[in-house]
């Protein structure tokens, strides 16, 4: 288990306790995080579960693979340098405590 927080920009932060393996887009989605929809539901085939990784779990959570790199550069709110789609990154209790910002995309 871990406990995972994501920072939607100009909202309350969501808390919760994720079981391991489970993406931190299901979990996301499944706590209703403002800005996180999993459309393709981790088909890795959209961009609307990206999240920008607090720098300090940078080498905890990895750098995005190939085809997830791909992806990245169709986010709406703008690919950052720690940008991640949250479908690609499974919770493991070394993620405890890990920080996820959710940008908000452009009206």
């Amino acid at each position: 288990m871990a406990n995972i927080t994501w920072k939607p920009e100009g909202r309350s932060d969501v808390v919760a306790e994720v079981r391991d393996g489970c993406t931190l887009m299901e979990a996301a989605v499944a706590h209703s995080v403002p800005g996180i929809f999993g459309d393709c539901g981790g088909a890795l085939a959209c961009a609307t579960c990206h999240v920008v990784v607090a720098e300090e779990w940078l080498a905890a959570t990895g750098r995005p693979g190939p085809d997830e790199d791909e992806i990245l550069d169709m986010v709406e709110a703008g690919r950052r340098p720690n940008s991640r789609l949250s479908c690609q990154i499974r919770a493991h209790a070394d993620l405890d405590g890990l920080v996820l910002h959710v940008p908000v995309s452009p009206a």
